[in-house]
């Protein structure tokens, strides 16, 4: 009877425990690395002689190289592969390509056009499968901006944390991580860009303290951190409609004015300057997207160690 890979999928899906056990452990990794050239192999090397197939459908600036690094500071080989050069869903059937994937390499890491395909990916594959972005959730940037937060203020469980803008994949993921790791959610939404019907009832039926609203002003009302993104993610159609729907939610002076006078700001990155978030905020002292950006490469790291077993 062969044994059920460790995918990292959707956050919902993990025990709250081994979520926990990642960021720790990223944290210890990181800070026994610091000085240490970015090239250089982890002592230990816990992923020596494993390979990760890394498949792009969609472009990647802070994923690819994070986990790119990732891979090469655990002792691993990446192998970077584009959608539009495979057979992937055209040629040849997802659940195919899975399964002589799986003969290859040691873990498939996807940044996915469609949620859907990730989850054949993995049923149909043998070996650990990581949700690096889908049209639907967003979980390895989560563990980042969790592992930030606690950086500059301590364990987030009891804390307020505030989501302005579109309800999309990274707000996904971000109500997920509000059960998993017992903070309250105040996500500022207008009606057309709310979050998934359906991850709200799930967040409501593990207890979660998540709440929607439709004004960003109560949305971050006193919130330890703010985190906000694109308005317009990749994919979606950039209407003058969506823009001025989202306007009122543009993070501000004005807005991190409402939320606690030590609030953090975050965003997954890229940013549009000046639209969902002014320059003012972004660059200034409340601001840790930086530190964010960075850690992805540590959590990423604990979290395919995590896959293949070894934490």
């Amino acid at each position: 009877m062969t044994t059920k890979p460790n995918h990292f999928l959707d956050l919902k899906d993990i025990p709250a425990a081994d979520l926990r056990l990642i960021i720790d452990t990223a944290r210890e990794w990181k800070e026994a690395r610091r000085g240490w050239p970015k090239g250089k192999v982890d002592e230990g090397a816990v992923l020596a002689g494993y390979n990760l197939a890394m498949i792009f459908e969609k472009s990647s600036t802070r994923t690819r190289i994070s986990f790119e690094v990732a891979t090469r500071q655990l002792g691993a080989m990446p192998l970077i592969l584009q959608g539009n050069s495979m057979q992937l869903g055209r040629g040849e059937t997802t659940s195919d390509t899975a399964k002589v994937m799986s003969r290859y390499v040691d873990a498939i890491m996807i940044r996915a056009n469609t949620h859907e395909a990730v989850l054949e990916l993995a049923e149909e594959g043998t070996v650990p499968v990581i949700n690096a972005l889908t049209n639907r959730s967003h979980p390895c940037q989560l563990m980042a901006d969790i592992m930030t937060i606690e950086e500059h203020r301590g364990p987030i469980s009891g804390k307020k944390v505030a989501w302005v803008g579109d309800g999309n994949n990274v707000a996904t993921s971000l109500i997920e991580a509000a059960v998993k790791f017992d903070f309250s959610l105040v996500l500022g939404c207008p009606d057309a860009f709310a979050p998934y019907d359906d991850v709200l009832s799930w967040a409501e039926a593990e207890g979660g303290d998540v709440r929607v609203v439709t004004n960003a002003e109560e949305a971050v009302w006193d919130a330890d951190a703010v985190i906000t993104d694109t308005w317009v993610s990749m994919g979606d159609d950039r209407t003058g409609s969506r823009v001025r729907a989202l306007e009122p939610f543009q993070v501000n002076r004005e807005l991190m004015s409402k939320a606690a006078d030590d609030a953090l700001f975050l965003h997954c990155l890229p940013a549009h300057r000046g639209e969902e978030v002014t320059n003012n905020v972004l660059d200034g002292p409340q601001s840790v997207v930086w530190d964010e950006a960075e850690n992805r490469l540590h959590a990423q790291k604990a979290i395919l160690a995590w896959c293949l077993g070894k934490l």
